[in-house]
């Protein structure tokens, strides 16, 4: 327990009790917060006569040049020792009115909610980044064909480009679902005291002003028992790392021997200490691993938070540790990929692939209902008949002719169809498969170039609402600045009258 929390309501604390509940060294990252925040409020209590100006500004004067080398790290958490270090260095007729009309569990609720607020702009500026290079990527890949899977069986071509516009756009909503999320923990807990408020007449729109906020979390006991916002950005946080997972795992089983799709460059892989064929791929893997690091973070803090009452209780120091590991792993993550993504190679051998795996069988069953009016579902059976029927001989597509496909569907449907070699030639080509496939959100390239188009201009106005949230810190940030120094330059004004 705190110094200034000693000789009251209790005598004495054991230190290792101290030691147990203090927070200190996970509170260290919101020391920047903390002091914006006692800065709002000094402001905020002289603007409203609670405080003298003169105590105000030297309040203001201790905060503006506290250091963070010169915190008391046995202090149980932040909070006091901020307090501790300006009632050190203004005296206790001063500095013991720094806490006038607040308390810990309205200005950690205000904090975390200022830092998380940075951790999301540089996050979604990390997610724009790497959907920028995916699209300059997709651009370069818009005719390179590919094999796609199901069930990791193989299933039909499709261009690289059309692939990484699917990670574009499952990221699009993942930044919008940031986007949302920043709307709802923009708003200002201050004031809100233990939970009760204060029967101080303080300003709270004026603090949520000055420290950037857009509002005021009006209803008290929802301001500092509520933490359903850290939740949030954990769920978000966790759908990004399952979608980066599943990309990292694509990768994965694509540069294996046995895919042989991709190929990574050497220095996002490593080698085995005794086997030096080896090219693992241990950067997407801990790509994955870091996926189960955020995932578990969410559960865990959703187990923490169910089963407690309503208004503050400890127990939430220790989820917001959660918070910060998840945001770093997701980033550590997207810097890597983006900086991979670019420079993968992909490999020869989809042609032998597509007619050894009878990936054309969908676009056979195709030209027999479209040329020929045989019902879907009877031309898939008959292209499944004829398929079972060249894997029994050891063929491919390669060896299909026209007397084959005639042969079965005069079974099947007992009528005569006629079909040329070209027809089939044109089915089992899987650049010309790709081609027909230009449908809305198709792989074709055609379908492809225009989805680029879109994504770069959706791209484009994203970066434009990222600039307007991050202006918005940033001129609160120099408004307070500015209100600080018109503070501190009437105290050195006033000095040197006194002097003089």
């Amino acid at each position: 327990m705190s110094k200034l929390l000693r000789g009251g309501r209790l005598s004495s604390i054991r230190e290792d009790v101290v030691k147990f509940t203090s927070s200190i060294k996970d509170d260290l990252v919101l020391t920047e917060a903390v002091i914006k925040i006692n800065q709002a409020h000094v402001i905020m209590l002289m603007e409203q006569k609670i405080i003298a100006r003169s105590d105000g500004t030297a309040l203001l004067n201790v905060l503006n040049n506290l250091l963070k080398e010169s915190l008391d790290l046995s202090s149980e958490d932040i909070h006091m020792a901020i307090e501790e270090a300006v009632l050190k260095e203004a005296g206790e007729e001063i500095g013991g009115n720094l806490h006038i009309a607040k308390s810990r569990n309205d200005q950690v609720a205000t904090a975390i909610r200022m830092l998380l607020r940075k951790h999301l702009l540089s996050s979604m500026n990390n997610i724009l980044e790497i959907q920028k290079n995916m699209v300059k990527t997709a651009e370069n890949h818009v005719n390179s064909i590919i094999l796609e899977y199901t069930h990791l069986q193989p299933a039909q071509p499709v261009t690289f480009a059309h692939y990484l516009l699917s990670f574009v756009d499952n990221l699009e909503r993942n930044l919008n679902r940031f986007m949302q999320t920043y709307g709802r923990i923009n708003f200002c807990p201050l004031g809100a005291g233990a939970l009760a408020t204060t029967s101080f007449k303080i300003n709270r729109d004026r603090v949520a002003s000055l420290l950037g906020f857009d509002d005021v979390l009006e209803n008290s006991i929802d301001a500092v028992g509520s933490r359903d916002f850290i939740l949030e950005a954990l769920a978000v946080l966790t759908i990004i790392s399952v979608t980066l997972s599943r990309l990292a795992e694509d990768l994965i089983i694509w540069s294996s021997a046995d895919f042989g799709m991709v190929e990574l460059p050497d220095n996002f892989a490593s080698t085995s200490s005794i086997m030096p064929q080896k090219k693992n791929p241990e950067i997407l893997e801990i790509i994955r691993a870091n996926a189960s690091r955020v995932l578990g973070n969410f559960v865990a803090s959703a187990s923490t938070l169910k089963g407690l009452p309503s208004t503050y209780n400890l127990d939430f120091q220790q989820i917001t540790p959660n918070l910060w590991t998840s945001i770093e792993n997701v980033n550590a993550s997207l810097v890597m990929l983006n900086e991979l993504l670019p420079n993968l190679k992909l490999l020869d051998g989809i042609s032998k692939k597509s007619l050894d795996n009878f990936v054309a069988a969908t676009e056979i069953a195709n030209l027999l209902t479209r040329e020929h009016a045989i019902p879907f579902r009877k031309a898939h059976k008959i292209v499944g008949i004829i398929v079972n029927s060249l894997i029994a001989e050891k063929f491919t597509f390669k060896d299909l002719t026209p007397k084959m496909i005639q042969k079965v569907t005069k079974k099947m449907s007992n009528f005569k169809i006629e079909i040329s070699s070209q027809q089939i030639s044109d089915c089992i080509d899987p650049t010309k498969i790709v081609a027909k496939h230009s449908v809305k959100g198709g792989p074709a390239p055609n379908e492809v170039k225009r989805a680029i188009i879109m994504r770069k201009n959706q791209i484009t106005q994203n970066q434009a609402k990222l600039s307007s949230l991050n202006r918005k810190l940033i001129n609160s940030q120099k408004n307070m600045k500015e209100k600080i120094k018109s503070y501190m330059g009437n105290r050195i004004d006033r000095k040197r009258n006194f002097g003089n």
